[in-house]
């Protein structure tokens, strides 16, 4: 961002950026320029999960940006719906000169709006979230808010209880666990049940 707005020369002995980066951002502003022209955009993608490459021509809507990780916000042509690509597990990338229209029904806010990280569930609706933190912890999550909808219900020197209304995704599950001890999920029982269990397999390990 601050290569983006020319200040990085002129700022860097005076502002430590994260030194690791990772694959992909090269394409950022060739993929910016066909966002803005409205241009498909044709690349080769390989998911983590799977051992086969494929070949990919999207219609890019936008760019997002989650724990230092950038995505293409595209709809795939050959399937047919809107979906995420990571830039880091995208190579060959080809800009067209084909054009294509936006969506008038897609709105990326409205999309993620119930949703923490890259993933957007289809169908899913969002559920009524109700954490437990050490007051400490609590000290972070009242200067820096989980999500848009965090309100906070219990304030004392004990504990920090916050309620959140997003949908349960493996990018949630994720950043619950990384608190550890510090967090306890009060309901939905669902989700008490998947950080329980993460927990004892991670116990397992030792």
């Amino acid at each position: 961002m601050f290569n983006s707005l020319n200040l990085a020369q002129d700022l860097t002995p005076f502002i430590q950026l994260e030194k690791r980066r990772p694959q992909g951002t090269e394409n950022l502003y060739g993929i910016l320029h066909a966002i803005k022209n409205k241009f498909q955009i044709k690349f080769t993608y390989h998911k983590f999960w799977e051992e086969e490459v494929s070949q990919r021509t999207t219609e890019p809507y936008a760019l997002k940006e989650f724990k230092n990780r950038w995505y293409i916000i595209a709809k795939d042509n050959k399937e047919g719906n809107i979906k995420s690509f990571a830039l880091d597990r995208l190579t060959n990338l080809e800009i067209t000169n084909r054009t294509f229209d936006s969506p008038k029904t897609y709105n990326i806010e409205e999309s993620y709006r119930y949703c923490f990280g890259i993933i957007s569930p289809d169908d899913e609706e969002p559920q009524e979230i109700i954490l437990s933190f050490h007051s400490f912890q609590g000290k972070y999550l009242k200067t820096l808010p989980l999500h848009s909808s965090q309100q906070v219900l219990v304030d004392n020197k004990v504990e920090l209880q916050i309620k959140l209304n997003l949908c349960v995704t493996h990018d949630l599950v994720m950043e619950l666990l990384s608190f550890g001890e510090s967090m306890k999920v009060l309901q939905p029982k669902s989700l008490i049940k998947v950080i329980k269990t993460a927990h004892q397999k991670a116990f397992m390990r030792y």
